[in-house]
């Protein structure tokens, strides 16, 4: 048994403990409070003076298919750009548990990612969650029944390769092999379906591409599309809902332009990166107003990421950024915890301090949205995983 003693425990769903415990028995949460008895033979952890938070969540991650290290001219796994549709592409497939990702993620206080395919393709395949824990192969690390399908629209699909042959090259195309890609999948799963049921003798010829969607167009899966200008997150939605699937919007870089439409459709977004630099058209219109004015329009489905591999320690100080640009502290916290672990599916496991759910919290030096914060130590399914500072 561990017991973490003396912190500011920042539960994100019951408030905020001042001096408070939390027990960790088996890799879970045993109990959470103040003046909690601690038996003789706990490991104890000092937290006097510091913030102890869940384990942070990043929703919209490319770690550890990001290939790091590698050399300035090596290809990283993330983008399969071949085919405007590689749906059955997985990322459980390219998944590198000694990627350096795994202890970067760790360093920043995130103990679990969901790690998707690249923008390149309409469609790009399937993501999964992952622990940064240590592990042997693919399997420790990997939560099975998490994947999720990658969708893009915009520049990248569109742009991605300005020497190919095949379409899309423009937003137009971009959204007329958005609805092929569905359309066909759709008719597959309903040959299928028929199959199924007995309602024809005819089983529909194998095809792994249109397999590898079925659940898609049954909501079985939930689909995450890429779309950072206000008419792409539109036409992105607009597209989604004629086939009825079950989806979240990536990026919404201009999402403050169409607040009424996205609360009408209340759909979950995961705005980010929080900081980047507009390197391409659709990224001009790119505030940090944008989380603090979801949150003031009321819109509850909000998710922060960094969407990177290589920096994604730095989620805490561009979540700080945020709030310095008007994000409430609590809404802060809930979009990297609570709200990241409901988009994955995963909210009675993770994403809160609560009594039952998996021991992965985050202890931080000071406030973990502030710069002169760092995280000194990142607990996974009760398992410490210090972050020490070199000697200097």
């Amino acid at each position: 048994m561990i017991a973490v003693k003396n912190g500011r425990i920042i539960t994100v769903t019951n408030g905020t403990l001042e001096q408070g415990t939390v027990l960790i028995e088996n890799g879970k949460i045993a109990a959470v409070g103040t003046d909690l008895p601690i038996p003789e033979s706990c490991e104890v952890i000092d937290a006097t003076g510091k913030w102890v938070t869940p384990g942070f969540v990043d929703s919209h991650a490319h770690t550890c298919i990001g290939s790091l290290p590698h050399a300035k001219d090596e290809n990283s796994d993330v983008n399969e750009s071949v085919s405007a549709n590689t749906s059955y592409v997985r990322v459980l497939d390219a998944l590198n548990p000694r990627d350096l990702g795994l202890k970067i993620g760790r360093r920043g206080g995130i103990t679990t990612s969901l790690t998707l395919p690249g923008s390149a393709n309409i469609c790009g395949g399937t993501g999964i969650a992952f622990k940064h824990k240590d592990g042997s192969t693919v399997y420790d690390i990997v939560i099975p029944g998490t994947e999720q399908m990658k969708f893009a629209l915009g520049e990248n699909p569109r742009g991605y390769d300005r020497g190919r042959k095949f379409m899309p090259r423009t937003r137009m195309g971009v959204g007329a092999r958005f609805r092929e890609i569905l359309y066909d999948a759709k008719q597959y799963s309903d040959a299928l379906l028929a199959w199924e049921k007995g309602e024809t003798k005819n089983k529909p010829k194998p095809d792994f591409k249109l397999n590898a969607l079925v659940p898609v167009v049954r909501r079985e899966m939930k689909c995450r599309i890429h779309a950072h200008r206000s008419d792409d997150i539109v036409t992105a939605i607009r597209v989604a809902d004629e086939f009825n699937l079950d989806y979240a919007i990536e990026h919404v870089t201009e999402g403050y332009m169409i607040l009424d439409f996205l609360k009408e459709k209340d759909v979950f977004c995961t705005l980010g990166p929080l900081f980047s630099s507009p390197s391409k058209s659709e990224l001009h219109g790119q505030i940090p107003e944008n989380a603090a004015i979801f949150a003031k329009a009321g819109i509850k489905k909000l998710c922060l990421t960094m969407d990177n591999s290589a920096a994604s320690d730095m989620l805490p100080l561009n979540v700080g950024r945020a709030i310095a640009y008007g994000l409430d502290e609590q809404t802060a916290f809930e979009a990297i915890t609570i709200n990241p672990a409901t988009l994955i599916g995963l909210q009675e496991r993770i994403g809160s301090i609560e009594v039952g759910k998996d021991a992965d919290l985050a202890i931080f030096t000071g406030h973990p949205f502030s710069s002169l914060s760092r995280c000194e130590a990142t607990i996974i399914e009760g398992v410490v995983y210090p972050n020490p500072i070199r000697q200097i």
